[in-house]
């Protein structure tokens, strides 16, 4: 009764809010017309006015930019059609690639690896059980809400089931909560971005085939994470040795991001995911002092374009956003109302799987935002597509649930991080000695 009674108090709402967007005036025929360049270059420099006053305002309220930017999306696509959802699906795979790549090398770059060594057995627990307490909630909504199949049930919770290491690498880096802590949530959501992708692969396939067999889904798992791990370091601790005899050349660092598009080529081709790589890639690039210390080898110094490099990854993580918003289609009441009860269950299931795993070891406001870090994005919009282009029963409604999901854990996290801000140590300093 409670569930009829509020999709009741709902339904006018939403059914208000499709027919504002069905009413307000369409964009199209811009596309491929002369006006189609100025003004897709006007929509970037909105994007670009917006990633930097979002920062500017973060940093005022500590409120992240990422709901703006993704709402942006939503009103420049779906809502105006100034671009066309259908054209954003065609160039998925391309702008995930490049994405995928240069922010998952920005995070390994930004970690110290004694740090990682000592917060991986906490970021592994998190993200297994973060992962299967997501899939059985996701799953139980989709299931018994939607009335959907168990395998399609569990394929959406799959794809819904790993923190974005997009999102949650370029929030750490902005709250003052100890390495250790930003170590283990970087750690933990590169790990969940990997089981998303396989997991969602195995299953996908499950599903065209018919046929399920659970040593052919192991084994691949274990090869996509072989593969990473046997390409990042195999080819970053040469590579950082190799910059070295770079100095500061004009061109080191392009020469760096032209290698990161071959390990990419190679991981893929190899039956990775083509996440773990660039990762452990930028891992080895970012500690390579401590490397040649471990290794007994001398390692002049060297530094990659800083500047270069944050401007470049500010730019793919704001169009990013930006990006996700394009994807979303508002489509039938239950989808929105299932999308938000999924993202909820995944923050309530989220805050006894903290303390279950953590045990007290972090600070208090390290804790709050390490429940806080639910956002979803890169990976799940990106696994969402692949029903489509596969077939399967119920493929076009699994982007519009997805995207709400994003959307809604989104907003919680910001939420949660700007209560968990009232907790926040008066001396930064304190948590860093943790």
């Amino acid at each position: 009764m409670e569930h009829d009674q509020i999709i009741n108090n709902l339904g006018p709402a939403l059914e208000n809010l499709f027919k504002f967007q069905d009413s307000m005036p369409k964009f199209e025929p811009l596309i491929g017309e002369i006006m189609s360049a100025p003004v897709l270059l006007l929509a970037g420099a909105i994007i670009i006015f917006l990633g930097v006053a979002g920062e500017a305002f973060f940093r005022k309220t500590g409120i992240p930019d990422i709901a703006f930017l993704m709402v942006l999306g939503v009103v420049i696509g779906p809502v105006l059609g100034i671009i066309p959802t259908s054209t954003v699906i065609d160039v998925v795979p391309y702008f995930a690639a490049v994405a995928l790549i240069l922010i998952m090398f920005d995070g390994g770059l930004n970690l110290d690896i004694r740090n990682v060594v000592k917060t991986a057995h906490y970021a592994l627990v998190l993200a297994i059980l973060g992962f299967l307490a997501s899939i059985f909630s996701v799953t139980l909504v989709a299931f018994y809400g939607l009335q959907w199949g168990l395998i399609e049930s569990i394929l959406l919770g799959v794809i819904v089931g790993g923190s974005s290491s997009i999102i949650v690498f370029g929030l750490v880096r902005r709250f003052p909560i100890s390495d250790q802590t930003r170590s283990m949530l970087s750690l933990e959501s590169a790990m969940t971005d990997i089981l998303v992708t396989i997991t969602a692969f195995v299953l996908i396939e499950m599903l065209v085939s018919g046929v399920f067999d659970p040593a052919v889904a192991v084994s691949s798992f274990a090869k996509s994470i072989g593969v990473g791990l046997l390409l990042g370091f195999a080819i970053g601790i040469p590579w950082a040795y190799v910059t070295t005899k770079f100095k500061n050349a004009q061109h080191s660092y392009m020469l760096t991001i032209g290698i990161l598009f071959v390990i990419f080529f190679a991981e893929k081709s190899l039956g990775g995911t083509g996440a773990l790589a660039p990762l452990i890639f930028g891992l080895m690039l970012g500690n390579k002092q401590v490397l040649s210390k471990r290794l007994k080898f001398k390692l002049p110094e060297i530094s990659l374009d800083d500047p270069t490099h944050n401007q470049l990854t500010f730019l793919v993580r704001s169009f990013f956003f930006v990006f996700v918003g394009l994807l979303a289609t508002l489509g039938r009441i239950e989808f929105i109302i299932f999308g938000v009860i999924g993202a909820i269950l995944i923050y309530a299931t989220r805050i006894p799987i903290v303390s279950i795993s953590l045990r007290k070891k972090f600070p208090k406001f390290d804790n709050l935002v390490t429940i806080a870090m639910i956002p979803r994005g890169l990976a799940a919009a990106v696994m969402a597509t692949i029903p489509l282009t596969m077939g399967l029963q119920n493929a076009e409604y699994y982007p519009q649930i997805v995207f709400v999901v994003i959307l809604s854990s989104v907003i919680i996290t910001t939420v949660a991080l700007s209560r968990a801000k009232s907790q926040m140590p008066k001396d930064p300093d304190i948590q860093n000695t943790t």
